[in-house]
């Protein structure tokens, strides 16, 4: 009997099934392990998440931003603020990255907020070439204008950081210096459905942060030791202050990259970063209890249910509506 081609055999394993394999969630019960201290945790009572209205891209959001900034308590006076989008690949007319009028908006409100400096930084885990994808997105125009520093996080100079939880099962990661020198660090997401994690938002958004010339594209080290596990480590390690929420238009379908542009019209915002990723997932049908990350940052990062959380600016009933997803991810829908 000939023996099997396994060179042949592996080649039938593709990429993408590969990752999604190693991606499945590696998350414990509870009762048996507690991949954190508790004790370094605190989960407030309530927290407060806004909606705030942008039918478009025209929307003045350096006036949205500094009203949501009001709103929601956020002080950055004197504080270096540390911006980051997402920004994957570049596409014409879909809905990929973290529109650049956003960004630039968002850096103009720090500045009349207060901050000493605004830098803004990512690291994508798609397209290596961060020249091309400033320029072709439009944010290359936008820096120049408002006469901001970029930083290329896949690049920058590195530091070992002792994670402060650890579902991947790993200790410590290379983290960017810009990163952990900032005072005051804002997730800056585009709201979009992820064929692996449910969503991608808020807390997924720092997959950005991790350097790709240590651990190489697509982050290799987040995939093989599982997406929800790393979401929840970045995030309790970098515990960003704030977010900003690009759904304005949003993907459904086959996110982060392959998905259809859908039009949302509103911009969210919080500094519990689970409670606005739980209100977003409610927006668009997904149910938080049932996302991996989600109802494990629960456990002691933030609050998910919405009895807790309270609504700024425009109801989320306003929004609401059931975003399309791959089939393998339809049991994560509001009953």
């Amino acid at each position: 009997m000939k023996p099997p081609n396994h060179d042949a055999v592996r080649t039938q394993l593709s990429r993408r099934h590969f990752l999604a394999a190693v991606s499945l969630p590696l998350l414990a019960p509870a009762c048996l392990w507690q991949p954190y201290d508790a004790g370094s945790f605190s989960i407030p009572e309530r927290s407060s998440v806004g909606l705030f209205p942008a039918g478009d891209y025209a929307t003045d959001f350096a006036d949205l931003v500094f009203r949501g900034f009001r709103e929601l308590g956020a002080n950055i006076t004197g504080r270096r603020v540390f911006l980051k989008p997402n920004m994957v690949e570049y596409e014409p007319g879909t809905a990929i990255n973290t529109h650049p009028h956003l960004v630039a908006g968002t850096a103009i409100a720090c500045r009349r907020a207060g901050a000493s400096e605004v830098v803004i930084g990512e690291g994508p885990g798609h397209r290596r070439d961060i020249e091309y994808l400033l320029s072709a997105t439009g944010l290359a125009d936008q820096l120049r204008e408002q006469r901001i520093r970029f930083v290329d996080l896949n690049h920058d100079d590195v530091q070992m950081v002792r994670l402060r939880s650890w579902f991947t099962g790993l200790r410590e990661l290379a983290l960017p210096v810009e990163l952990l020198q900032s005072d005051f660090i804002i997730s800056m997401p585009k709201l979009k459905t992820h064929h692996w994690a449910g969503m991608t938002c808020s807390m997924k958004n720092l997959f950005g942060t991790v350097p790709g010339a240590v651990y190489g594209w697509p982050k290799n080290v987040l995939h093989l030791h599982g997406i929800p596990n790393s979401i929840v480590d970045l995030v309790s390690t970098i515990r960003p202050h704030f977010t900003i929420v690009d759904a304005v238009t949003a993907m459904e379908g086959d996110g982060p990259i392959m998905g259809r542009p859908r039009a949302l019209g509103f911009v969210a915002m919080g500094s519990d970063l689970v409670a606005v990723d739980a209100t977003c997932a409610r927006v668009i049908g997904l149910d938080p209890a049932k996302i991996d990350y989600l109802r494990s940052a629960s456990r002691f990062l933030g609050v998910t249910d919405d009895i807790r959380i309270d609504q700024r600016g425009e109801s989320p009933g306003r929004y609401a509506t059931q975003f399309d997803i791959v089939d393998a991810l339809k049991h994560l829908r509001l009953s």
